[in-house]
């Protein structure tokens, strides 16, 4: 009888040791059901491994030098858009480019690596960096969209100036001074600005996130003085239209019936002919001259 209470007694220290042994080894977790508790120094490399991960999925890697320079794949990136075909509805790509160059009257602008015209949206904000493009303006105005992780080469703008920031789609779309940068669809061809001036809250973006061409609509000549214009009866420049060129006050042959304008440079334009009555400096081209309360009023510019 006593043998047998010793060997239970043996029997009982045993698995209680058994289980002692268990528990500091991390295979049964505080409510003793037995599941397996991660270590402390694994438990901080999970959490390293997460944030990694949500870093990557929030950011994009700035290299220095244009796609071509650093060994870009063909046909990926933003060369996966030819000329001759508008831009569509956004795919995230691995890589983008920007560069600082020269699109029709625009210099500097930052264009693509295709060299397509990048545009800001007035009614986005710099500071938060916020777009408010979605939807049908998205698909007008496609975001210029690099996938997590992905690659930003930076070709003549500063590294500082050029961020992300998530879309309400989760997108992440490319900053540039904070503003969300675009491209417009019915630019066709790398240079064309068509996009510029549309709806007097659409400019070209500068390197550094200003409105290309000093921003149409300004009450300042910023830009410099333009020696030509062209007045055209339909909004983004189409036909009829008359061409004017000199210095100082030119008179339109067909006073009020101008809905956009292009120029090479800042002017005024008034709405009574000899350059009298109400006047507004402009800068560079203005697709839509009713933006800026100017549709079908202009008699006459002042060029020089």
């Amino acid at each position: 009888m006593a043998i047998t209470k010793r060997f239970g007694m043996i029997a009982s220290a045993a698995a209680a040791g058994a289980l002692l042994l268990t528990a500091c080894n991390g295979d049964v977790d505080a409510d003793g059901t037995g599941a397996a508790a991660p270590s402390a120094t694994a438990a901080a490399d999970q959490a390293a491994e997460r944030a990694a991960e949500q870093a990557g999925a929030q950011s994009a890697n700035f290299l220095s030098g244009t796609a071509k320079q650093n060994n870009a794949p063909s046909g990926t990136g933003d060369w996966a858009n030819p000329p001759g075909k508008p831009a569509v509805k956004p795919v995230a790509k691995k890589w983008v480019q920007l560069s600082a160059a020269e699109a029709g009257t625009l210099d500097p602008v930052v264009v693509n690596g295709a060299g397509f015209t990048l545009y800001r949206f007035d009614k986005d904000t710099a500071d938060p960096s916020t777009s408010n493009c979605n939807g049908e303006c998205a698909t007008t105005w496609p975001p210029v969209v690099v996938a997590p992780g992905g690659k930003i080469f930076i070709d003549g703008v500063k590294k500082s100036d050029v961020g992300v920031v998530k879309r309400d789609d989760g997108n992440l779309q490319v900053t540039i001074g904070g503003w969300p940068v675009y491209r417009f669809s019915k630019d066709l061809k790398p240079g064309d600005i068509n996009g510029q001036g549309v709806g007097g809250t659409w400019f070209g973006v500068t390197p550094d996130g200003r409105k290309a061409g000093g921003g149409q609509g300004a009450d300042d000549a910023s830009g410099k003085p333009a020696t030509s214009a062209t007045l055209s009866d339909e909004k983004n420049f189409g036909d009829p239209s008359e061409g004017l060129a000199g210095a100082g006050c030119q008179n339109a042959a067909r006073a009020g019936s101008a809905s956009s304008l292009q120029a090479s440079g800042s002017l005024k334009i008034w709405s009574g002919k000899d350059c009298k009555g109400t006047s507004k400096v402009v800068n560079g081209n203005v697709a839509d001259l009713s933006a800026i309360g100017f549709d079908n009023k202009i008699a006459s510019v002042f060029l020089g």
